[in-house]
């Protein structure tokens, strides 16, 4: 599924355009919620799981996950409604 957050191949947080990680917003248990609503981004390799400490997976909940969630939670509501969101990801990140 294309992603619902971005168009370019580049750096969701920093724009840039090599090194690129697909990052899945909501993980684990979400991870194919996530791939089948296209709740995913870009991110450089630094961003994603880099020695960054505000990276992603460095910091769960936090940071730029926190932001990325929130951003997600809001695109997707966009789309298909609050309650949808919360049947399918099952946590409120607002």
């Amino acid at each position: 599924m294309k992603s619902i957050m971005q168009n370019d191949k580049r750096c969701f947080i920093t724009g840039r355009d090599y090194n690129l990680h697909k990052h899945h917003i909501f993980g684990a248990a979400n991870r194919k919620i996530s791939e089948k609503y296209g709740l995913w981004v870009w991110l450089n390799a630094e961003i994603h799981n880099g020695n960054n400490p505000d990276a992603v997976h460095n910091n769960p909940n936090k940071g730029y996950d926190l932001m990325l969630k929130q951003m997600a939670q809001r695109r997707f509501t966009e789309l298909h409604g609050h309650e949808k969101f919360m049947r399918e990801i099952g946590r409120n990140y607002l």
